[in-house]
């Protein structure tokens, strides 16, 4: 399943891999992306949003801060993994640092001593290994539940796998733990509903927002500006 998947993410990567400026990206699929769009923000206003609210009215601020620091420290290895294929060994080896000592001295990562001791969280992914090594986003998609993604991106996922917790705990563990991480995740996120809501177009809005920042990973914030313009610009 996990090879079929590959493969077409593969197929769609190389139907378009050019550069395109966030402001003006490849999006053939607008229509069906437009609509997907819509279908999130109905699941999101009915199920997601108020699950979200009540877990932050619930939850004790420290506690969601553990939970937090929780599902950072086991995207670790992906941190680590990406650093070391984007020839970062420096920061790789401070990645190993941080779960290593968030996993013991922070009890299971719940508590993130390692900043404090010097050694700054990175997010790296696979989606940006590849635009390191010139691969464009490509069409820019809008998946259902799964939200705003890239052809790379959506490639990006699948090596980005085997670095989680999915191949190696049994799903009766790993389905609750995904679906505290979404609430938890949606949670921090709240404060940026009122920003989408105002928007002219919030599609264009996120699809903006979603290309800027991921463009912003793959360069570590500072992006060449043809690429974020457009090579007229």
């Amino acid at each position: 399943m996990i090879l079929r998947y590959l493969c077409l993410a593969l197929a769609l990567s190389l139907v378009a891999c050019a550069h395109t400026p966030p402001d003006d990206p490849a999006d053939p699929l607008e229509p069906f992306n437009r609509a997907m769009f819509r279908f999130n923000r109905t699941a999101d206003r009915y199920v997601l949003r108020p699950v979200a609210k009540g877990y932050g009215e619930v939850m004790p601020s420290l506690a969601q801060q553990g939970v937090s620091n929780f599902f950072n420290n086991l995207k670790e290895p992906r941190n680590i993994v990406n650093g070391l294929l984007q020839g970062k060994p420096m920061q790789a080896a401070s990645d190993t640092g941080r779960f290593l000592l968030n996993s013991t001295a922070g009890f299971a990562g719940l508590m993130d001593v390692a900043t404090d001791a010097g050694m700054p969280r990175h997010d790296e992914d696979f989606g940006q290994t590849l635009g390191r090594y010139g691969v464009g986003p490509g069409w820019y998609l809008m998946l259902p539940i799964l939200g705003p993604t890239t052809n790379r991106d959506l490639l990006g996922r699948g090596g980005d796998y085997y670095t989680g917790t999915s191949p190696y705990i049994e799903s009766e563990v790993n389905l609750p733990m995904n679906a505290l991480d979404l609430v938890d995740t949606r949670s921090r996120y709240l404060s940026a509903d009122s920003l989408i809501d105002n928007a002219i177009d919030p599609y264009i809005f996120v699809r903006t927002a979603y290309l800027q920042q991921r463009l912003g990973k793959v360069y570590d914030g500072n992006p060449p500006r043809e690429l974020m313009y457009g090579d007229d610009e």
